[in-house]
């Protein structure tokens, strides 16, 4: 697993999906030409250009119709997800073309119709087929639910599960579909678990679909009744006075939970600032157009206008690096070459220019008794998140028992050092800043933070809860490390990371 998280840590979690439903798409249409699904190769090819290409030519009228920022690859992915859960169309059917395009324009309209303050509120592909199902009486079929392509479906789909770490909602989901079909479908439960698994939307709903970041609740607890909800919803047998839930009104019920309980809106923000932190290491420091609530430790999707020109989209998700009661609102990034369109965008931003961000989430946050004594281990720029609970620490006078170990490269890799050094001084907070190559500066020691500086560094490890923040490699790392010191899950919370991509 260390060589596949190594190469999705390059890849952002859109095109993950993208290449995904691709592939899933050419697999089809190789099944379609042996003669082993039902449908015409063809057919397969020209719905999935047509999908594509209608999604895409209304996302972009809508940006421009509602002030927005187009989304290129979120447009065409929903195109994809309508490619195989409708059935496919012939050139020479007038009738299914038109379908198409009222399916296409449904579903991207939704995304700037159905909005508040540019939040979309339905799953895209859900809502189109939805509307088309209530007008013409033909929506979605989900034809790529089959014994043939379940293998394909569950492969990738884990895939994506992984790299946005929503395993969480998906066993929620499995769980709560899986009881409640077979509880309705007694005495014949084996036979309809079955044919859920084998025969049904189940995978790919579950997999694809339910797991869509923007419509997905802010926290692990709100996702797992968010999942439950979906999944007793979907259910065949389950109906409120006699409306039957179908797999798509299922996921759309959960969409408007899961927008009830969530953040409001994106934000736009306007770049006040930008100063060089260590090397490779910017903060920007934005002004909001509105104040915002967030808690110490969660992070946002932030949207560049113009930095989509290559394969990795311009969209990206960042810790919020600045306390909750801090006016602006700070963004540490570490830049790598070679650089990515979004990065070189982000690093060209001058004063007075604006990027937008939404999407508010995270469960990296502090635990809610504030005895508990805490120790936060950094990797590069996972630093962020403590940053921002440190910040909070000391803008409400809450001090806690806190042990930070901060592993770098070297010494000029080293970010927000004055910072903490200064919560060292006004907090109590103990710092211990590892650089690998060399030691000179004060607080620093050479090495790598491994089980014995752990050890020694803390020596009551096993009464703090640990917080770990970097590249998932370290994540990983330092939980099997924390492990076989004996510490229990519990005590162990580990920071969502997505990548250098």
């Amino acid at each position: 697993m260390n060589a596949i998280d190594a190469i999705l840590n390059r890849i952002t979690m859109y095109r993950v999906v993208l290449y995904y439903l691709g592939a899933l798409i050419a697999v089809a249409v190789g099944l379609a030409f042996f003669g082993i699904l039902p449908y015409s190769p063809a057919a397969i090819l020209f719905s999935a250009g047509l999908f594509i290409a209608a999604c895409s030519i209304i996302d972009r009228i809508g940006a421009r119709l509602f002030s927005s920022e187009p989304g290129a690859d979120s447009a065409v992915i929903t195109g994809l997800i309508l490619v195989l859960i409708v059935n496919p169309v012939m050139p020479t059917d007038l009738a299914g073309i038109g379908i198409i395009l009222a399916i296409s324009t449904w579903a991207i309209a939704s995304k700037y119709i159905i909005a508040w303050h540019k939040k979309q509120v339905f799953n895209p592909a859900a809502f189109g087929v939805v509307v088309s199902a209530l007008i013409f009486s033909q929506g979605a079929t989900w034809w790529v639910g089959n014994l043939y392509l379940a293998p394909f479906v569950i492969a990738g789909g884990l895939l994506i599960v992984r790299k946005i770490e929503r395993f969480d909602v998906v066993i929620a989901f499995a769980v709560a579909a899986l009881a409640t079909i077979a509880f309705t479908s007694l005495p014949d439960s084996l036979s309809a678990l079955w044919n859920t698994l084998a025969h049904s939307s189940f995978l790919f709903l579950a997999l694809v679909m339910l797991t869509e970041p923007s419509t997905l609740p802010p926290s692990r607890s709100l996702r797992i009744l968010y999942g439950i909800l979906a999944g007793v919803l979907f259910a065949p047998a389950v109906h409120i006075l006699s409306y039957y839930f179908t797999p798509e009104t299922a996921l759309l019920a959960a969409n408007l939970f899961s927008f009830i309980v969530s953040p409001k809106g994106k934000h736009v923000l306007t770049l006040a600032s930008r100063t060089q932190l260590a090397d490779g290491t910017y903060e920007f420091v934005f002004t909001p157009e509105r104040r915002f609530a967030f808690t110490a430790g969660q992070y946002l999707e932030w949207t560049l206008p113009g930095a989509n020109n290559d394969s990795r989209g311009n969209r990206r998700y960042f810790t919020i690096a600045s306390a909750p009661e801090e006016a602006t609102v700070r963004l540490g990034v570490k830049f790598y070459q070679p650089m990515s369109t979004f990065k070189q965008e982000l690093l060209a931003l001058k004063k007075g220019d604006t990027i937008s961000a939404g999407q508010l989430a995270g469960d990296f946050t502090l635990p809610r008794d504030e005895n508990k004594k805490l120790a936060f281990i950094a990797g590069g720029i996972g630093i962020t998140p403590f940053r921002s609970m440190v910040g909070n620490m000391a803008a409400t006078g809450k001090a806690r028992d806190t042990v930070l170990l901060y592993g770098a490269n070297t010494e000029r890799d080293i970010a927000y050092k004055d910072f903490f050094d200064s919560a060292r001084e006004r907090l109590g907070l103990k710092v211990v800043y590892a650089a690998a190559d060399k030691a000179t500066l004060p607080n620093v020691v050479k090495g790598r933070i491994d089980e014995r500086m752990i050890t020694s560094q803390v020596p009551d490890y096993a009464d703090r809860t640990f917080y770990i923040s970097g590249p998932r490699g370290m994540v990983t790392s330092f939980t099997d490390a924390l492990r076989a010191l004996g510490l229990p899950s519990s005590q162990i919370k580990t920071d969502y990371f997505p990548g250098f991509a």
